[in-house]
């Protein structure tokens, strides 16, 4: 009966290794180490440091420092990890060297093994020597967090803030010609349309999106070619730039060197940056989802001026009762996404000197954060915001019983004369309009422009 476990060694000695696995003794020593949280890369990481291998193979039997039968090999096998082969045989936890080594060392030791298999007759391919060949762990892990954060957002945030975007801008339009009664500080002010209320989310997420696109640019900075501390020691010259032109014409992407590898790969202040718009989306999707689980509380006993989609029952013991939970589930993304930037924001902090030792933290929050936005947002456009509609019944009889009404009166009777007149109607119960026509003070047809919604609430644009 076959062996469970096949021995392979590292500069620390044997190590017993899954005989079905792709990695080597470096990888089994951090899965031994490390068993913490259960948390893996995701996909779109395992496919940057992929790109990149593949990339760096090309590149280094160009520059004459790989035999071109070995790189096409590496190259082969990189891309297919890139692809998604092998994604089974990334097992180290997200919580280990803060440096990233035992994942860049998981990919080097999975892409060695499978090139020698394509090369054949026994040859063994160095995980150290051949596939890390012109790179560290130091500037090829940060690489591989721009350059998958940088696909993520444009391949899935982006679209699906559009999606929303386009949702509630559609709403914005459905609801133009519909009033409602504005609200300052949780009290009633003046007149507006719902159109206004929704444009104005719509317009949250285009500024948004503005300052995602403009944080993105720093992380379109690549730290490769630095290798250990920033001096690119055993790196060729011209290697970082060949593989940087090889990464942008892959993906679409315009990604360049860094300026000052020094500064690359000793601060991760791009991270932060983008970390950061990400959090003020998230703040922004936070106020949205809230606004619009407000207008639809009731159905009764609440504001009720939106009527959300419904899409599950809401309760095991009340009958009938259904509640904003797409809404709920985006407030529960945002609040990740906060977090997570909290995190992001400690860990660049700590770096000491030429490094940044918490890498992995940041590259596994940082990429989370995008996903969960991009799927909290697709979602809430999807499932939500185009089901919207408006109760406007409800609209009208706010609208009527407010006593925000009376600022159209200052300009006629004054600031003091309209407060009175407030203050009256609030103590009796009745409208604005009741008072003021009982109080004889404009007469009616006067009354009637001054006290006309639509005089209020701006003009088109």
């Amino acid at each position: 009966m076959p062996s469970a476990f096949r021995t392979e060694y590292d500069t620390m000695g044997e190590m017993q290794v899954p005989a079905s696995a792709l990695y080597g003794a470096q990888t089994q020593r951090a899965v031994e180490n490390f068993p913490i949280s259960g948390l893996r890369f995701n996909r779109g990481f395992i496919r940057a440091l992929g790109l990149i291998k593949a990339a760096a193979a090309k590149t280094n039997a160009a520059l004459g420092q790989l035999p071109p039968t070995l790189a096409a090999a590496i190259h082969t096998a990189a891309e297919e990890v890139a692809d998604g082969r092998y994604d089974g045989q990334f097992v180290i936890d997200m919580f280990q060297t803060g440096s990233g080594t035992s994942t860049n060392m998981n990919v080097n030791e999975v892409i060695a093994r499978r090139a020698g298999d394509i090369v054949g007759d026994g040859t063994r391919i160095h995980p150290n020597d051949q596939v890390n060949l012109s790179q560290s762990s130091n500037d090829v892990f940060p690489t591989a967090i721009h350059l998958a954060a940088s696909e993520t957002v444009h391949r899935n945030l982006f679209p699906a803030m559009e999606a929303l975007h386009q949702a509630l801008a559609g709403k914005a339009e459905q609801f133009w010609n519909i009033l409602k009664i504005g609200r300052t500080h949780l009290q009633d002010a003046v007149p507006m349309r719902l159109g206004q209320e929704f444009r104005a989310y719509a317009r949250q997420v285009e500024s948004n999106r503005g300052r995602i696109a403009a944080a993105l640019d720093g992380i379109l900075e690549l730290p490769l070619g630095g290798t250990a501390v920033g001096s690119g020691l055993n790196a060729p010259k011209g290697f970082a730039a060949s593989v940087i032109k090889q990464l942008a014409e892959t993906t679409g992407l315009r990604f360049r060197e860094a300026r000052d590898h020094f500064e690359a790969q000793a601060s991760k202040d791009a991270v932060a940056f983008l970390s950061s718009a990400l959090k003020t989306y998230a703040l922004a999707l936070t106020k949205i989802a809230n606004d619009i689980r407000w207008l639809a509380s009731g159905p009764r006993c609440g504001l009720g001026e939106i009527r959300l989609p419904e899409v599950q029952p809401g309760s095991s013991i009340m009958p009938g009762k259904v509640n904003p939970v797409i809404a709920e589930s985006l407030l529960m993304v945002c609040a990740q996404v906060i977090g997570n930037d909290t995190s992001i924001a400690w860990c660049c902090a700590a770096g000491n000197f030429e490094l940044n030792t918490m890498m992995p933290l940041m590259a596994y929050n940082l990429l989370q954060s995008v996903e969960l936005l991009a799927s909290g947002s697709k979602n809430f456009a999807e499932r939500c915001v185009a089901g919207i509609e408006a109760n406007q019944d409800r609209l009208n009889d706010l609208l009527e019983r407010s006593l925000a009404l009376c600022t159209a009166l200052t300009p006629e009777i004054g600031y003091e004369r309209a407060a009175s007149l407030a203050k009256k109607a609030a103590s009796t119960g009745r409208t604005i309009r009741e008072i003021a026509e009982a109080d004889g003070s404009i007469p009616k047809d006067r009354l009637a422009q001054l006290l006309d919604p639509w005089t209020m609430v701006g003009g088109n644009d």
